[in-house]
């Protein structure tokens, strides 16, 4: 399904867990990295594409998260032709997104890369929030680098209390604590809807037959890309 301009509409996802860290995969049997994504099907609201790619790419269904703010509008990268497939080049020119923020409310065990038998990850862990660019395909860098400039003030405020506690210190009153991203709860809204709309992470584990282990993870593309990184042309998955 293209828009008028040649690009496949599609969603993002950016998943914390409590520290803020996010999901980051590793695109199956290549060494590119990247963010849960997909396209968006006819009928479907951008976030209903979201929770079945989700469930598709990561195992996590809407019980195990919680959305806390969207990108307002499309971001847009266009597919250099010689990723593209012979049949499309001409018509199809790339993606559109709209990009979720999302917080894990589940565990670490409740991940699943596969959960389909067209799994997108072998392999995933958490990474700090602003991921290392290059890992990511080339012609993705600048929507990656707008997606998470745009939700970043978004990201919950980290809870320090324990830490003063550990410490046999008072916390310092709320307003003169520093070290947070992000605003408090009080600030965290979705942004309103629309239908138009270093590498210093844990270490990566490999996918076990049935289950990803703790720690581990793979990129997708509503239409995969390959290239430099060893991946299939686009598009193929809508």
């Amino acid at each position: 399904m293209l828009d008028r301009e040649g690009f496949r509409p599609n969603v993002g996802i950016i998943l914390l867990n409590h520290k803020n860290e996010v999901f980051w995969g590793k695109r199956i049997r290549t060494h590119s990295w990247q963010f849960p994504q997909g396209g968006i099907k006819h009928g479907e609201t951008p976030e209903q594409a979201m929770f079945r790619e989700l469930h598709e790419e990561v195992g996590l269904t809407a019980d195990h998260v919680r959305i806390i703010a969207r990108t307002r509008d499309w971001l847009r990268y266009e597919v250099p032709d010689h990723f593209i497939r012979r049949d499309a080049r001409g018509h199809y020119r790339g993606q559109k997104q709209i990009w979720f923020l999302l917080q894990m409310t589940g565990r670490d065990s409740d991940m699943n890369l596969r959960a389909t038998d067209h799994p997108e990850f072998d392999a995933w862990r958490w990474n700090e929030y602003w991921v290392p660019l290059e890992a990511v395909i080339e012609f993705k860098r600048g929507v990656y680098q707008m997606a998470l400039t745009e939700l970043a003030r978004f990201l919950p405020r980290l809870n320090h209390h324990n830490r003063y506690l550990r410490a046999g210190m008072r916390p310092p009153p709320r307003g003169d604590r520093h070290g947070g991203h992000g605003h408090g709860d009080g600030d965290h809204h979705r942004h309103d809807h629309d239908d138009h709309p270093h590498e210093h992470g844990h270490e990566a584990h490999e996918v076990t037959a049935t289950t990803a282990t703790h720690d581990a993870h793979a990129p997708h593309d509503a239409a995969p890309q390959g290239g430099g990184h060893g991946g299939p042309t686009e598009p193929s998955k809508d």
